[in-house]
């Protein structure tokens, strides 16, 4: 079996290693494999393991490169898939009971394109039940039980990519895809110390995806660096007919070679948090000074005010609603495991389509006002989360109820962002930056994030766990 030293490399590093054959990638898989059926059920992290297609997969890819048909960097890379993605023919449960025997017949087209870039799949990450569609106070909201952070089992991994955090934290896969609506990729990526993208809306197809906001979700990559975000983003992005929000394929395309000749232009946000927890403000403003001594270029800036988090909410709370609407009707929403879960849908159905309708009039109003800040900034950046980890038996609605103004925000609109490691806290728990950019402009965040990395360590720093 592989160790901790090849498992934990990028993939950056592990793609040239499996080309040149110096890594098989049946005994990367089975390595991978192992330590995930040790440590997989111990935090949680996963729903299924795919075993069989894994090591399926991977005799393939390593009768391909044998042959000299080398399909290109993820080609033989073991990664997890958050199981709300369809995988043919295996269980995908949306992380709740009333889908816990669901199956299709058919690949999300994330799956599909991960396919065709010889990616190994090895097993179906937890989440939180519906991706937290119905509201949760508790990180136990789901099939799996709470996801356990590998840098402290007693915390929370957060947000509804749980399973995924844990999985690319604890060194169990290659990379893992989450889900993001509001949070759900940049918040586990914080909490677990991960490199997490979530790209413009409509860039990556939904399709073979369960919905929980039609106009919000977002599908990106958790990784071990920006770099690999980049090369991932690269394999699933694309136009997809099956995806009625789909960009064209001039603007879904993506290719990670970008360079700008031109040095980042980058507001720090003095109104992201309220009062963020001074150890994480710390270790973000000490990673924008990193930027500024590289010649990035930085200047104190605010996100515009008004209503646009009352705006999303109301947004995922209608389109939530209606994508779950024959759960919510049937009465089997008693059957989640969070006791807000259990009632939320009913009060979402009460949301007047008056209100819905002023909220996507906000948010064109709101997109305007944002577009117009990076007329001044390629990237602006804050802490990812004012706080560290918490405890797994923390109440979310009472005592993790903050204001999330860059979240609200960067999602209504449709944003690009990314999530690094910037340091630990005294408890040694991961802090993390996350850097925003203009719809479409997923290079500009990735940029600020490889130079981030280039010139620090933290993304390579991962937990006591064995």
């Amino acid at each position: 079996m592989l160790g901790e030293d090849v498992l934990y490399l990028p993939v950056s590093e592990l793609a040239p290693r499996i080309r040149s054959r110096q890594i098989s990638p049946v005994d990367l898989a089975e390595s991978y494999l192992a330590r995930s059926e040790r440590l997989g059920p111990q935090l949680n992290a996963y729903v299924t393991i795919t075993r069989n297609l894994a090591l399926s997969q991977a005799r393939a890819a390593e009768k391909e490169i044998a042959a000299g048909r080398y399909r290109g960097p993820l080609h033989g890379i073991p990664y997890a898939a958050k199981d709300l993605l369809a995988v043919k023919g295996y269980p995908t449960t949306w992380g709740a009971k009333p889908y816990a025997n669901q199956t299709f017949d058919f690949n999300a087209t994330v799956i599909e394109r991960l396919n065709h870039a010889g990616a190994v799949l090895i097993g179906k990450a937890a989440m939180i039940e519906l991706a937290g569609g119905m509201n949760y106070r508790y990180a136990s909201a789901s099939l799996t039980g709470p996801a356990k952070n590998p840098w402290n089992e007693g915390c929370w991994t957060c947000g509804s990519s749980s399973g995924s955090g844990a999985i690319v934290a604890a060194g169990l896969a290659g990379f893992a895809l989450g889900t993001e609506t509001w949070g759900s990729i940049i918040c586990p990526s914080a909490f677990c110390g991960v490199s997490g993208l979530r790209p413009t809306f409509g860039r990556v197809s939904r399709y073979g995806a369960m919905a929980l906001a039609y106009s919000l979700d977002k599908i990106g990559p958790l990784a071990r660096s920006a770099a690999d975000c980049a090369v991932i983003l690269a394999a699933i992005a694309g136009h997809d007919p099956r995806d009625r929000s789909s960009l064209p394929a001039s603007e879904a395309d993506f290719s990670p070679a970008h360079e700008s000749a031109r040095p980042l232009r980058i507001a720090w946000l003095t109104n992201a948090w309220e009062t963020p927890d001074p150890e994480i403000e710390a270790a973000a403003k000490a990673a924008v000074d990193v930027l500024s001594k590289q010649g990035a270029t930085v200047e104190d800036a605010k996100l515009p005010e008004g209503p646009y988090e009352a705006a999303a909410t109301t947004i995922v709370s209608v389109e939530g609603a209606a994508a779950f609407r024959s759960l919510i009707d049937s009465g089997k929403v008693a059957e989640l495991a969070d006791p807000l879960g259990q009632i939320n849908g009913y009060v979402n159905q009460q949301v007047s389509a008056s209100d819905y309708m002023l909220s996507l009039q906000v948010r064109g109003v709101f997109q305007k006002k944002v577009d117009a800040l990076f007329d001044r900034f390629d990237v602006i950046a804050a802490p990812s989360l004012p706080v560290a980890a918490t405890t797994l038996d923390t109440n979310l609605e009472t005592d993790l109820s903050f204001a999330d103004p860059v979240g609200g925000l960067g999602n209504l609109c449709g944003l690009p962002a990314i999530s690094v490691p910037c340091g630990l806290t005294s408890k040694k728990l991961p802090a993390g930056i996350q850097f925003l950019a203009r719809v479409r402009n997923d290079h500009a965040v990735l940029a600020a994030a490889n130079l981030l990395q280039q010139h620090t360590e933290w993304h390579k720093a991962h937990p006591p766990i064995s």
